[in-house]
């Protein structure tokens, strides 16, 4: 039986604070964990291999192998073991900080839920539940379908045993739900999001994963996450997950004790067991290590805020180029472009502001 040693020490501290508590390999990308990947690929090829655990000790292994390159649904392992090609030319997704797990969540669903071999193996769904799209559902064992809407065009959903969709819940593809969670009432979770086993899950999700045993059981946007284990968001927490400015976000580093340049989409970093307040609002970004209890960072903003404002001081103003500059951005986001007419609008208006 051939061995696999996973390295994965080196990368442990990129995926700060999500590691301080598991190993890097068990943390759930997709609908698997990274070593259920490769298990589930030694059972469905009939070719057992060993995983072995990184230790300090010296470990002789068959093949040794960079934990965070994530093997495809389809990946061969008799070519793996016998092969000298790179990574990436064998089909490999390589992790190489925070914000990967969520920017390819969406594409780790697809891949286990072809690697578990659920295309064809779905239950009956109740004549209340609306469909729509082409690929497939799974719908495990003793699961309660109240009337929901679930839409697979863009990929697949798997609901695990024992989940409870409640009333107006809005659901769409690719998305996982584990074992035991509840899906609440008028909930909207879009595509790319893992829900782990035993959370509850209400308000707006996108592009998420929930590791497990984790409440977020009302009202509140979260977008391109991570939360670990036994963690509580109280009512109304949200999160952002992009810049006003459309630029580039920047995480914390915990190896270099700095900031460093992520993608455009980043929300919160939320290691396990935290807990916060009603109306918690994280910035973009946000790196949240274990145990925390976070309250009293909710501010309202003031009753009267004018044009051109900058931040939450009224007397700061935006920078004419720069205000141009990123409401293009954002029109570019949508494949639009600011025409003359109304740039040159906003400047009068500008320059007229700044006389008064």
């Amino acid at each position: 039986m051939p061995s696999l040693l996973l390295l994965e020490k080196d990368i442990s501290t990129n995926f700060f604070p999500l590691t301080l508590t598991r190993r890097f390999t068990d943390l759930r990308f997709g609908i698997l964990t990274i070593r259920e990947k490769w298990e589930q690929l030694s059972l469905k090829q009939n070719f057992p291999i060993t995983i072995v655990a990184e230790s300090n000790d010296d470990i002789l292994a068959d093949k040794s192998f960079p934990a965070n390159f994530i093997p495809p649904a389809n990946l061969d392992l008799h070519t793996f073991f016998n092969s000298t090609k790179e990574p990436e030319e064998l089909g490999f997704v390589k992790l190489e900080r925070l914000w990967n797990l969520t920017s390819m969540n969406a594409w780790a669903i697809i891949q286990d839920f072809e690697l578990l071999n659920l295309s064809t193996d779905s239950k009956h769904i109740p004549i209340q539940v609306k469909l729509s799209g082409h690929h497939p559902i799974h719908v495990g064992e003793n699961v309660e379908l109240e009337n929901c809407y679930f839409n697979t065009t863009d990929g697949p959903v798997y609901i695990a045993n024992n989940v409870h969709v409640m009333d107006g819940a809005m659901l769409r593809g690719p998305l996982f739900i584990g074992q035991n969670s509840v899906v609440k009432m008028g909930a909207t979770i879009y595509g790319g999001t893992s829900i782990g086993p035993s959370c509850t899950i209400g308000g707006e999700v996108k592009n998420s994963i929930f590791y497990g045993f984790s409440n977020k059981g009302h009202h509140g946007y979260i977008g391109d996450s991570y939360i670990g284990t036994w963690c509580n968001l109280g009512a109304g927490t949200s999160c952002s997950n992009l810049k006003n400015t459309v630029g580039r976000i920047k995480i914390w580093d915990i190896e270099t004790n700095s900031f460093v340049l992520a993608e455009k989409k980043a929300g919160i970093f939320m290691g396990d067991y935290v807990k916060t307040s009603i109306n918690t609002s994280f910035n973009s970004g946000t790196v949240v290590g274990i145990c925390a209890n976070i309250f009293e960072f909710a501010h309202l903003t003031d009753k009267f805020i004018p044009s051109f404002a900058w931040g939450g001081q009224t007397e700061n103003r935006y920078e004419l180029e720069k205000l141009l500059e990123e409401i293009n951005k954002w029109m570019e986001m949508k494949g639009e472009i600011m025409d003359k007419k109304s740039k040159e609008k906003i400047i009068t208006l500008y320059l007229k502001s700044n006389k008064n």
